[in-house]
C-alpha cells in the first residue's frame, strides 16, 4: 500500500564547530519502529525550502536540542545562564511550525521540540530552571541518560494519559528550561511535583499535537509508554496520508 508506512520529517541539529548537520539515531530507529519512514530536514530557514521539503511528509517530530530557544522570540532579554542560541535551529524549526500549521499535519515535539512550539504559538520560556526556581526537583539527570529519574501526573483523559494507562508515570528527564505560559491552542497535560509542565497537546480536537518534555526516543525499547508515543503519532501520520487530496489542498 503507498501510505501503509507514512513519511515523517525531523529537523536536524547544528554542531557548531564542524558546521555539520547531524541528529542522533534513536529519533529515526523510534519512527521506523514505530511502522513510519524518517526524512531528515535541513536547517535551511528559507520558506520556499520548508514548503518543499514537507510537500509528500505526513507527519512532522520536532527534537531535541543542545540549544535553547532564543529569548528574544518571546519579548524577554537573555538571562546570565541562558544557554547556546543557534538562528538557524530556531528559524527553521519556526518556518517548519507555520507550513505545519497550514497543511495541520500530526506533530510529536520532544524536549527543545516542545519549546520551540510553545514559543511559536505566543507561550514563554523559563530560561534556567534552577536559578529561576531554586525550589524545583533536578530536572538534568546526567548519566545514564535512560534512567526515569522521576514523575509526571497526567492530565485525566487526556491523550498521554490513555497511552500511559495510569495517571502518573515515571519519565527520564535532560533540560534546564521549561514551559513559563502555555501559547495559544495549547493545554499542559503533565507536570512534575515542582509544578512545571511537563507535557503540551493540542487544544483543537481534530489536530493531532503531542509535545513532551522528555525523551521517549532513548526508553521505546524498554518501556512500553514511549512506544505507545511513537506508535500513536505514526498511527496519525498514516491517517493524514490517507485523506483525500483535495481536503489537503484546501489547507494549503
Amino acid at each position: 500500500m503507498l501510505y501503509e508506512r507514512p513519511r515523517i520529517g525531523l529537523t536536524m541539529r547544528l554542531e557548531m564547530e564542524t558546521g555539520r548537520f547531524y541528529l542522533g539515531r534513536d529519533y529515526c530507529e523510534a519512527i521506523e519502529a514505530a511502522g513510519g519512514i524518517p526524512v531528515h530536514i535541513g536547517l535551511i530557514p528559507k520558506a520556499d525550502y520548508i514548503r518543499a521539503a514537507l510537500e509528500g511528509l505526513d507527519g512532522i517530530l520536532l527534537p531535541g536540542s543542545d540549544s535553547d530557544v532564543d529569548p528574544a522570540r518571546y519579548g524577554r532579554e537573555p538571562q546570565r545562564n541562558l544557554g547556546t542560541v543557534q538562528p538557524l535551529k530556531d528559524e527553521t524549526d519556526a518556518l517548519v511550525l507555520e507550513e505545519l500549521e497550514r497543511r495541520a499535519m500530526p506533530l510529536l515535539a520532544i524536549c527543545f521540540g516542545m519549546q520551540v512550539l510553545n514559543v511559536a504559538r505566543g507561550g514563554t520560556l523559563i530560561q534556567d530552571i534552577a536559578t529561576e526556581m531554586p525550589e524545583a526537583i533536578k530536572h538534568q539527570q546526567g548519566a545514564p541518560r535512560d534512567r526515569r529519574s522521576h514523575r509526571v501526573r497526567l492530565l485525566p483523559g487526556s491523550l498521554l494519559e490513555r497511552l500511559a494507562g495510569a495517571a502518573g508515570v515515571p519519565v527520564n528527564s535532560h533540560h534546564h528550561q521549561a514551559i513559563e505560559t502555555v501559547g495559544r491552542e495549547l493545554v499542559a497535560t503533565a507536570w512534575t511535583a515542582d509544578g512545571l509542565v511537563e507535557a503540551l497537546e493540542d487544544a483543537r480536537p481534530e489536530r493531532f499535537t503531542l509535545a513532551v518534555q522528555w525523551h521517549p526516543e532513548i526508553a521505546w525499547e524498554r518501556d512500553a509508554f514511549s512506544l505507545n508515543i511513537f506508535q500513536r503519532f505514526v498511527e496519525a501520520a498514516r491517517g493524514f496520508a490517507q485523506e483525500p487530496l483535495g481536503r489537503k489542498e484546501q489547507r494549503r
